[in-house]
């Protein structure tokens, strides 16, 4: 009996776990260049990844695209070196349809930019609206401490690519033109059009 009933409890945690783990939320990025699964951490950064899922679900991602890439090579003026392409709506309008958000820190949420992680483009702390980047090789300097940004708070990380980072790097070696205001070369020639974002 007691045998039986380990066995039920057993059976029951694992079904559980398959379901929160089946549960975990995901999107596609469908690009000119492919196509890009990504994880999101809505239990870790929940109010960041809320605020990108409502620019998901209004489509307001499709059409957009990815515009910028940094990479090594790129970015002479910097003396902390990063490297990610960044994307997103670029329409002002787009971006004021909801307001900013509270900057979730990694030393909040505990999620490192890694390669591949994706995280919410900002100027300002909690001044994060539709733009996002994802990180080509681990960017600690990103991360709240780092000396990327002047303030040290870093950049809300809230997911991560789990398929198609052969495509990432595909649009982060595209050609590149200097970027009006920044005089650094890291605007896209030409933009990779971003297709859609959807929900899995």
């Amino acid at each position: 009996m007691i045998k039986t009933f380990s066995k039920l409890l057993l059976l029951f945690i694992l079904t559980v776990s398959i379901v929160c783990v089946t549960n975990a939320q995901k999107i596609l990025i469908k690009t000119s260049e492919g196509d890009i699964k990504i994880e999101l951490y809505a239990k870790k950064a929940p109010i960041t990844v809320a605020n990108f899922l409502k620019y998901v679900d209004e489509k307001i991602y499709d059409g957009a695209s990815f515009y910028r890439t940094v990479r090594l090579d790129n970015q002479p003026q910097s003396p902390v070196k990063i490297e990610v392409i960044q994307g997103g709506t670029n329409d002002d309008k787009a971006k004021k349809k909801f307001s900013p958000i509270t900057l979730e820190t990694t030393e909040k949420t505990k999620i490192k930019h890694l390669d591949g992680t994706i995280s919410m483009a900002r100027s300002e702390p909690n001044s994060a609206t539709s733009e996002f980047f994802i990180c080509i090789n681990a960017q600690p300097e990103l991360d709240f401490g780092g000396k990327r940004n002047p303030d040290g708070k870093g950049f809300a990380a809230f997911g991560k690519v789990i398929k198609g980072m052969d495509v990432v790097k595909k649009i982060q070696l595209k050609e590149t033109k200097v970027w009006e205001g920044n005089n650094q070369p890291q605007l896209l020639a030409e933009p990779v059009k971003i297709i859609s974002i959807r929900r899995l």
